[in-house]
């Protein structure tokens, strides 16, 4: 038998090595957000800030555009899939095949995604590089992420949720409108906050789809023109692009401090939006749940 002690002493050391494991994550965050944040804005310049043909303006753009285009296709498909899987899927073939589907979507990796946006999007289309196809080629990759975050936020809520509404005489529909999904609102938020991190760092994928350039008139806003900032269907550079052609191609004498001040842009929007998106989820769940 183990004494009373010896379970204590155990458990305080397991504790530690718990906490030292939490720890060094955050260390190791910090340190890595430091480093590429520090040297990329000791190497930035103003024509670097720039929106012109030698700026990373147009890039910072192009990557929260194509971001917001992705989530959007995410959102419209991903979070319908979910709600199949967890509130009208029953047990047997027809669900089998598709979580097999969504776990084999997963797994693919980018180069094979975007080889296959590149084939459907603009090949068998007929269309050039645009940004709209490399936002669908996203939401491929972001579509299991969001499905399997919404089905486990349905699943994980509390039975009395659905059973009180509908004793109230609501709907299964009118239930999952009006009080499942709000009630599991912030998870669901989580899920496409990785999401969008998903697309704020993807390169190969978009490599086939999005194309290497931009070109952006500021003064033209004729959406069906291809100098359009807000006309999807145009080529658009994406800064995680640029940081991969800059330091496998370019040939510039300043081409690392672009890539470390292309990777500190990246790295500030994608911890602004990432707060700025969980700070909105708190607000809301805090609104549903009567506070103010």
């Amino acid at each position: 038998m183990i004494s009373v002690e010896a379970k204590k002493r155990k458990d305080a050391c397991m504790t530690r090595v718990f906490v030292a494991g939490a720890a060094f994550a955050v260390i190791l965050l910090i340190a890595f957000v430091l480093y590429v944040v520090i040297d990329g804005v000791s190497g930035m310049t103003e024509k670097m800030l720039s929106f012109g043909p030698q700026g990373l303006g147009n890039m910072f753009f192009n990557t929260i555009y194509l971001v917001f285009l992705a989530l959007i296709a995410s959102t419209i498909t991903g979070i319908p899939a979910g709600i199949f899987l967890a509130e009208y899927a029953k047990k047997g073939r027809l669900t089998h095949w598709v979580r097999m589907a969504v776990e084999t979507l997963a797994s693919l990796p980018s180069i094979v995604v975007g080889l296959f946006g590149y084939l459907v999007f603009i090949v068998m289309t007929g269309s050039q590089w645009n940004l709209f196809a490399g936002a669908l080629a996203v939401s491929i990759l972001t579509l299991p992420l969001v499905t399997s975050v919404t089905e486990d936020a349905l699943r994980n809520l509390p039975s009395s949720y659905r059973n009180g509404s509908l004793g109230l005489g609501a709907s299964h529909w009118q239930t999952i409108w009006r009080v499942l999904l709000p009630a599991c609102f912030p998870r669901i938020m989580t899920g496409l906050i990785m999401a969008a991190g998903r697309g704020f760092g993807e390169a190969a994928a978009l490599m086939f789809t999005a194309g290497m350039s931009t070109d952006i008139n500021w003064t033209n806003w004729d959406i069906t023109s291809t100098s359009c900032p807000l006309n999807p269907f145009r080529p658009g550079e994406t800064l995680a692009l640029n940081i991969w052609a800059l330091r496998t191609e370019a040939l510039q004498a300043d081409a690392a401090q672009q890539a470390a001040a292309s990777s500190a842009i990246l790295m500030i929007m994608v911890l602004t939006f990432s707060l700025a998106a969980r700070y909105l989820s708190y607000r809301i769940d805090k609104k549903m749940g009567g506070n103010k």
